[in-house]
């Protein structure tokens, strides 16, 4: 199946309703709306004119990137959007990062092996699986 595949924020509401969809909360209207403008990259994933999966970069567009809102709904997952978002989300980096940037995700517990095979490295998180970091050096 082909997606159209589109490099910019979603509608509030439609990013507000995947989160619900992986029963992950929103916050309220106002922190969602400035979450969302205030992102350095977006990805987003549609089927027609249905969301269906997001990723996102935050950071300060220097020395400090963090992935954030890998998304994919319930019924589009193990068909490879995730893949198609971290692989726009890794060249937006690639050719933003500066040679000292550090780049660092928090990965759900049991997905970690996901992130692993785009270079991203497991911390100390005991059994949560949280805090993952990629040292770029270019």
């Amino acid at each position: 199946m082909v997606y159209n595949v589109e490099l910019k924020a979603p509608a509030q509401d439609e990013f507000a309703n995947l989160r619900t969809q992986v029963k992950w909360q929103n916050p309220d209207d106002k922190t969602l709306k400035a979450s969302i403008e205030n992102s350095l990259f977006w990805v987003t994933v549609y089927d027609t004119n249905k969301l269906i999966g997001t990723g996102r970069v935050v950071g300060d567009s220097a020395m400090y990137f963090y992935i954030q809102d890998i998304i994919v709904a319930p019924s589009y997952q193990k068909q490879g959007i995730g893949h198609l978002v971290m692989t726009h989300i890794e060249n937006y980096l690639s050719n933003t990062c500066s040679n000292s940037a550090t780049i660092a995700l928090l990965s759900a517990h049991g997905k970690e092996s996901f992130y692993t095979q785009y270079g991203y490295v497991k911390r100390d998180g005991g059994g949560l699986g949280l805090g993952m970091c990629k040292f770029i050096s270019k």
